[in-house]
């Protein structure tokens, strides 16, 4: 038997709400969990990337792959061990973007595995092994239950959230250079002590973004979208973020730019009819830094993992 789940992208913190907003969009990664007939053979994964072969070469094909320690997981919580399986990660999301590739994966072989298993695992169950294997919910969350959510990962293991409806006018930019940024580098570079000055900033900002979602407010969003405890840190490891966002701010519809996650993608939010315009400001601030970037304009994805008959 095997199961196929189809799971979306994800961007996460949308500026202020770092580690505990996210939002799923429209591209997937497909993963496959099937259990092998023949006793003996192990633990075998696959690796599929039709679109840059080179970022998968550093991934483990072991017992160490992320994929199989979810798995692993989620069968030791119920007294078992997962002894022969076959795992199959079909690729579309870009690796180390900011846009939760590997949250897809976890969140894929979980949902797989839970189905070869009988569904012993509910939602919340789900999700708190997938946050434990992330260290933060705000991928995880969005890559099962699709949409614009709001989560906390508990110190209890638990993990609880809301989901809102995103404007179906605002659209999203997603921007994507053509080098990688490991999250660990990411966080690196933000202090371990924030000045608590900043820690209010983005409590203000974080409280400001959820509303102007829930109200559709324009205004209000472009200033939810500040930040003051990642990104200021994070900028001068993507090249041109900061023209960019300079750039954008004269433009008209363009409600903020903030880092995808832990970059180093960009996301813009808008609303109207100048995409092209958001598209050639962000192209060419890269293109004269030498930096190449694919550049989608999405709906928000509202249906989370899907698993696949």
């Amino acid at each position: 038997m095997k199961v196929s789940v189809k799971v979306p992208a994800t961007t996460a913190n949308l500026g202020p709400g770092f580690d505990c907003l996210g939002l799923a969009l429209p591209i997937y990664n497909t993963i496959t969990v099937e259990e092998t007939i023949m006793p003996g053979t192990g633990i075998e994964i696959n690796i599929i990337d039709e679109t840059n072969e080179q970022d998968i070469i550093s991934i483990p094909t072991d017992e160490n792959n992320i994929v199989y320690k979810a798995i692993e997981l989620l069968y030791n919580s119920i007294g078992q061990t997962p002894d022969e399986l076959k795992i199959t990660i079909n690729t579309h999301i870009p690796i180390a973007r900011g846009l939760g590739s590997s949250a897809a994966v976890v969140v894929g072989g979980l949902l797989a595995a839970n189905k070869l298993l009988g569904s012993p695992a509910d939602e919340a169950a789900l999700l708190s092994i997938a946050s434990e294997i992330e260290g933060h919910p705000d991928n995880v969350t969005p890559a099962i239950v699709g949409g614009f959510v709001i989560a906390s990962f508990e110190e209890d293991g638990s993990v609880i959230y809301r989901k809102l409806p995103w404007p179906k006018d605002w659209k999203i930019t997603v921007c994507i250079p053509d080098y990688e940024l490991a999250t660990d580098i990411a966080r690196s570079v933000i202090p371990k002590d924030i000045p608590l000055k900043d820690a209010i900033f983005n409590l203000k900002h974080s409280a400001m973004l959820v509303e102007a979602v829930n109200s559709q407010d324009k205004e209000l969003m472009k200033f939810a979208l500040n930040d003051k405890l990642h990104q200021p840190y994070r900028e001068k490891l993507v090249p041109g973020m900061k023209e960019i966002k300079d750039a954008l701010k004269h433009e008209e519809n363009v409600l903020g730019c903030v880092l995808s996650g832990a970059g180093p993608s960009l996301l813009v939010v808008s609303y109207g009819n100048n995409l092209n315009k958001i598209k050639e400001i962000i192209s060419k601030t890269w293109l004269d830094l030498n930096v190449k970037s694919q550049i989608y304009t999405l709906d928000v994805e509202e249906n989370g993992a899907v698993i696949l008959e």
